[in-house]
């Protein structure tokens, strides 16, 4: 019998389970190839490294050797045009920007110790130890710029920055960086750290057409002799090199003292002075010398605007500018800025000199409706060239910012026009903390936006806010570019201008021209274009522009404003011949005997070519230096240089923007009501003189048990008879006017007071005396007393109340049940229908009269709600 193989299956042997083969054994990890092939790849890397290494150093020798005599080179001018208007006109030069002789070298010898360390402090504190580029540095700035996803911080040190500076270009490539790398060690091989660190302060540009530490120290602080410098000083002038223009003391002293501040911090922490040292230089406030300011040049405010917006919008820094051979093509329109400085120049149109001979300040800025376009700008008066312009400093703008903070979200709502009537009554808002009150400590009752903007009244635009809420004005003014501060101004005093850190003319400018361009606002700029030498564009203007607010608003704003520069409005002494509209502005002084007098004085107004922003104060306002001549001079200013720069431009009229609605004028008010018992009637005789064709009038009433007014009834005219009357009661009246086309209301009038004698009082059937037993109380401006409560106001007409509905003053009607009475002149003493009694205890007992009248005539002021 046959044996079975291994390749036979039997009954008695167990079929193992088709699987997959089994693959090779692995085969085990050999640590010594790793180690092996470890150090192949770091001889490598230290091979190819070396070679790059040797690469860049020789590279920097090379670019070194070559350009060395860069140093002494001189450098092309760049020149600016002004974008002159028409097809075929050609760009006009109006300056020429360049790198002067203003250079004085020194001998590190020369350099006083504590000088030299605050520029190691704040520029490369590992000076002494890296050999031309700091890698910890370069790492750190890294970890910076990840943490904080972008370039926060830069590595650069004092010897990459002597490279830059001499041999590169400002480029932001990474070929330029490892290039500046190279030759930074190059230098470190060529010359000790004393000179690097001479060429480095001999060379560095500190803005001012300063070059050189030495020169930087004359234009500065007016010292020679670097020895003679105190610490502040020094921290003042190590601050410069980060942004020269930005940090200059004579253009930015709190910007300088702020980044001081810095510097001496790092000095501090690096053990270079004591804390009792930093704390001492970090208080010292900048002053000018004599000798720092540079010689008045044409067109400077706006040649300086334009160096500071090549650096700020394209990245191009002063000392680029000066050296390049760039040509800048600007917006400046030549003609409105030479008008401009002239006027400036004039004495005659500023308040005389302060009795120690300091001139009062002045800056003005315009800018194109249409595309945001500075056509011409002064940063002050004698303004020299890389000083303090104006045109950013902040000042309290008082009511030229009403249209910004209350009466634009005002209008942006919805709710309100040009018509809305407001209350300019005398009132405390917040609980009573805020009691603001009006120029002349005159209230005027119920008014319409347009009279409280025509004549500034500070109360309207304080109760407006107040009714739509602060936040309503604080996001309207950031719709115009203008920032709040987020908590300090959160109150109602923004609607008067009284703001934290105060608006710029610039800043102004910009957000009203809004108002002339339908509610669109444009980027604010100077420069349309740069090219280099050769023509080749390196920059250009992007236009910018967004609808900030509705057309709607913009137009009724400008109706507003147009107001303000008509007979009986504040900038009267703007106007000229063509369309202008604007808003006067002044901020009180708070000095003790001189209250009357102001700390500033505003005129921001615009045409429908151009917006402008005047301001006039002193930069430090003390009991010797205000403003006396008010805001009607800056309001001249206005005139003055926009007539002329305009004369010979076509006139144009304000637009009304498709389907916006005519605004409704709101009925005139009633100043004259009076109100008769007639006792051979037994009623009450109301008369008053008509305001107008087409107008009705809602007639209220209020018994003295009554705690508010009843609408007694509508009247197409202007005398109404009373019969509903009860003996021995006393009645208050008052007539709401209202267009019976447009149901509209005006505001109230004066409120007229009569007294039912008693039935008694007719013993033996005897008549009594027909003589009126009241006569009509006049109020002031509308025929509101000053202390009348509010109306609603609105630009949504009122609802018709019904005869008989009860009617707070300024409220809404609510059902109560009222008699009818007649309002014909000539009505009969007929039955009259049984009034329902009061079931609330009155409260509107009359005041007595202050004023002599006789007997029976009694002035009624209601109680404010």
């Amino acid at each position: 019998m046959e044996r079975p193989t291994n390749k036979q299956s039997t009954t008695n042997t167990k079929t193992k389970p088709q699987g997959k083969k089994k693959g090779p054994k692995k085969k085990k990890f050999n640590f010594r190839k790793l180690i092996l092939g470890t150090i192949i790849a770091t001889i490598l890397a230290i091979i190819c490294a070396m070679a790059i290494y040797i690469v860049v150093i020789m590279n920097g020798f090379k670019i070194l050797e070559t350009n060395i005599d860069k140093i002494e080179t001189t450098t092309e001018s760049t020149l600016i045009y002004a974008q002159e208007e028409g097809k075929d006109a050609q760009p006009k030069e109006i300056a020429k920007i360049y790198k002067g002789e203003n250079r004085e070298s020194v001998n590190i010898k020369d350099v006083p110790e504590r000088l030299k360390q605050a520029f190691i402090a704040t520029e490369d504190r590992r000076f002494e130890q890296h050999s031309g580029v700091d890698f910890w540095a370069i790492g750190r700035a890294l970890v910076k710029d990840v943490i904080h996803m972008s370039a926060v911080e830069g590595g650069s040190t004092i010897t990459q920055q002597l490279a830059k500076n001499v041999f590169l270009s400002s480029e932001k490539t990474a070929f330029r960086k490892g290039t500046e790398m190279s030759i930074a060690f190059a230098l470190d091989e060529k010359y000790t750290k004393d000179e690097i660190l001479e060429r480095y302060l001999n060379r560095i540009f500190f803005g001012s057409n300063a070059y050189g530490i030495k020169a930087a120290a004359k234009v500065y602080f007016g010292k020679s002799n670097l020895n003679d410098l105190e610490i502040w000083e020094m921290a003042t002038l190590a601050a410069l090199p980060k942004a020269p223009s930005k940090y200059s003391p004579l253009a930015n002293p709190d910007l300088s003292k702020e980044r001081r501040g810095v510097v001496l911090k790092l000095m501090a922490d690096q053990g270079y002075i004591t804390e009792a040292e930093r704390a001492k230089a970090a208080a010292v406030d900048y002053t000018p010398p004599a000798a720092a300011a540079t010689s008045t040049k044409d067109y400077a405010s706006y040649v300086d605007y334009v160096m500071n917006e090549a650096e700020d919008m394209y990245d191009i820094d002063e000392d680029e500018l000066l050296t390049k051979g760039y040509r800048i093509y600007t917006t400046m329109n030549t003609k409105a800025q030479q008008i401009m400085e002239t006027t400036y120049a004039n004495p005659s149109f500023f308040q005389k000199d302060a009795t120690d001979g300091q001139k009062i300040q002045s800056a003005m800025v315009i800018v194109d409706n249409k595309t945001g376009g500075l056509m011409a700008m002064i940063g002050g008066r004698d303004y020299k060239s890389r000083g303090f312009s104006r045109i950013y400093s902040k000042r309290q703008p008082g009511s030229s910012f009403k249209p910004i903070a209350a009466y634009g979200p005002a209008l942006e709502s919805g709710d309100y026009t040009p018509y809305s009537i407001l209350d300019d009554s005398q009132t405390s808002f917040g609980n009573g903390t805020y009691s603001p009150r009006n120029y002349d400590r005159v209230t005027h009752g119920q008014v319409t936006m347009l009279e409280a903007v025509k004549k500034s009244y500070n109360l309207a635009p304080v109760w407006l806010l107040d009714k739509m809420g602060v936040n309503a004005g604080i996001n309207f003014a950031k719709n115009l570019g203008i920032q709040l501060n987020p908590t300090k101004d959160r109150n109602l005093a923004i609607a008067l201008g009284g703001l934290t850190d105060g608006v710029s003319p610039l800043q102004m400018a910009t957000a009203y021209s809004a108002f002339a361009n339908q509610g669109s606002l444009n980027k604010t700029h100077a420069i349309l274009r740069i090219t280099d030498a050769q023509g080749k564009e390196i920059a250009a203007y992007k236009a910018e522009k967004k609808q900030v607010i509705q057309p709607k608003t913009a137009y009724y704003m400008t109706l507003l404003l147009q107001g303000v520069v008509e007979t009986g409005g504040t900038g009267t002494k703007a106007k000229f011949n063509r369309p202008v509209a604007g808003k006067t502005g002044s901020t009180g002084l708070d000095i003790k005997g001189i209250e009357q007098y102001d700390r500033d004085v505003w005129f921001v107004g615009y045409t429908p070519e151009w917006t402008a922003a005047v301001w006039e104060g002193f930069d430090k306002v003390d009991s010797k230096h205000y403003v006396t001549v008010g805001s009607g001079g800056t309001a001249g200013i206005f005139k003055e240089i926009m007539s002329k720069s305009l004369d010979g431009v076509p006139i144009t009229n304000f637009v009304k923007p498709a389907n916006v609605p005519t605004p409704t004028e709101t009925p005139t008010g009633v100043t004259d009501l009076t109100a008769v018992y007639e006792i051979d009637k037994k009623s009450v005789k109301l008369t008053w003189t008509p305001v107008g064709e087409k107008t009705s009038y809602n007639v209220y009433r209020k018994g003295s048990k009554e705690t508010d007014a009843k609408l007694l009834i509508q009247s197409p005219t202007p005398i109404v008879n009373d019969s509903s009357v009860f003996s021995g009661e006393t009645y208050q009246y008052y007539v709401v006017p209202f267009s019976a086309d447009t149901n509209v209301e005006g505001a109230r009038s004066n409120v007229a007071s009569v007294d039912v004698p008693k039935d008694d009082t007719l013993p033996d059937g005897t008549k009594p005396s027909t003589s009126p037993g009241v006569s009509p109380t006049p109020s002031p401006g509308n025929g509101m007393d000053p202390t009348n409560p509010t109306q609603s106001p609105g630009t949504k007409p009122t609802p018709t109340p019904t005869p008989g509905n009860t009617v707070k003053p300024g409220g809404s009607p609510s059902p109560s049940p009222s008699p009818t009475p007649s309002s014909s002149p000539n009505s009969s003493n007929g039955p009259s229908p049984t009034p329902t009694p009061p079931t609330k205890p009155g409260n509107g007992t009359p005041d007595k009269p202050k004023d002599g009248k006789p007997d029976g005539e009694q002035v009624i002021v209601p109680k404010t709600p």
